[in-house]
């Protein structure tokens, strides 16, 4: 499975503060649960990934 390859999953995503001062990303899907916690730095890299990718999806002719 790649970035392009569709898939027909619901899944839910929570993100957040935890009580030990890490940004914790929890997905849930069919009964998975995948708890993912970055320190504030990475969660600040992961946030501006995120956002590259979003202006580059922007131009993607469809």
């Amino acid at each position: 499975m790649g970035i392009n390859s569709e898939r027909d999953i619901e899944a839910n995503l929570q993100i957040g503060p935890t009580d030990r001062g890490m940004v914790r990303l929890f997905i849930e899907a069919k009964g998975v649960e995948i708890p993912m916690d970055f320190d504030p730095e990475e969660a600040e890299e992961i946030a501006e990934e995120i956002r590259a990718a979003a202006r580059a999806a922007r131009h993607v002719r469809r």
